[in-house]
């Protein structure tokens, strides 16, 4: 059974710092392109960052680029989410995904993933 279990989330003031872990069992990911979405009550889920199978720079939301880093060590079938600078705007809870491909255009959006975590909560206070 493919599980995908996200952890590091929690409560820090606005400025601070969260690294998000997003380890996957069941099945290695270390061919399938990763990603990280949010979702704050009453919205959609949205993209926030994603990166190839490979590794490499990631590619980010405008509204979190320059701020978080995504990156993945597959020999520990685990993805991370680095967050500085952290904003209000930023309080969602944070969900990872994985694909079944390399990478394609849909990686942007939640149906480019097959594997989904359960999500752990960012609250970013003032």
């Amino acid at each position: 059974q493919v599980q995908l279990v996200e952890s590091g989330g929690g409560l820090v003031q606005a400025g601070g710092s969260l690294r998000l872990s997003c380890a996957a069992s069941g099945r290695t990911f270390s061919t399938s392109a990763m990603g990280w979405f949010r979702q704050a009550p009453g919205q959609e889920r949205e993209f926030v960052a994603a990166i190839r199978w490979s590794g490499g720079s990631g590619y980010y939301a405008d509204s979190v680029k320059g701020r978080f880093t995504i990156s993945r060590d597959n020999a520990k079938n685990t993805v991370y989410l680095q967050m500085n600078s952290l904003k209000p705007e930023d309080t969602a809870v944070y969900y990872c995904a994985a694909a079944r491909s390399a990478w394609d255009i849909r990686v942007f959006t939640t149906g480019g993933y097959d594997y989904w975590g359960q999500g752990t909560q960012v609250t970013v206070s003032l």
